[in-house]
């Protein structure tokens, strides 16, 4: 199984921004967390990050991977290219987000990219993005048997 880890901008930036929101925790932390459990669970895993929307939307359509982990950050909120691009790609998609983007600002609140995920995990900090890895594993047993894949 192949699992492509999205993150959007800003997110380089996490162990210096907002600590009170995002954590303490830096983008290389967060990467080295995603890897350990990708290896402990046989996936295979792509990260990427960029702060470009067309980057982002470059690398879903390699349509290459069984899944997508994608925190959008603030692209979640307005990008319908970001949207069109996950609605090509028809493996499983996961929408996370290290905050509660509903407990916050309002134009947080809504996510133009919800609507073509499976499911969205908010507000478990770097934990969202761990279990959105064990879900995606889940789900391909299930499709796959067992082994992954």
């Amino acid at each position: 199984m192949k699992i492509l880890v999205l993150n959007g901008p800003n997110l380089n930036m996490l162990g210096s921004r907002e600590k009170s929101i995002y954590g303490g925790f830096t983008y290389d932390e967060l990467r080295e967390a995603i890897e350990r459990k990708c290896l402990e669970k046989g996936v295979v895993a792509d990260l990427f990050q960029s702060n470009h929307e067309g980057d982002l939307v470059d690398r879903i359509q390699r349509i290459d991977y069984d899944a997508v982990v994608i925190n959008a950050g603030a692209l979640t909120h307005y990008s319908y290219s970001l949207r069109d691009a996950l609605e090509l790609f028809k493996g499983l998609k996961i929408e996370v987000h290290i905050s509660n983007i509903f407990a916050r600002e309002e134009f947080r609140s809504r996510s133009v990219i919800s609507a073509v995920c499976k499911g969205t995990i908010a507000g478990l900090g770097l934990q969202g993005y761990l279990l959105a890895i064990e879900y995606a594993v889940f789900k391909s047993t299930l499709v796959f048997g067992s082994g992954g894949g």
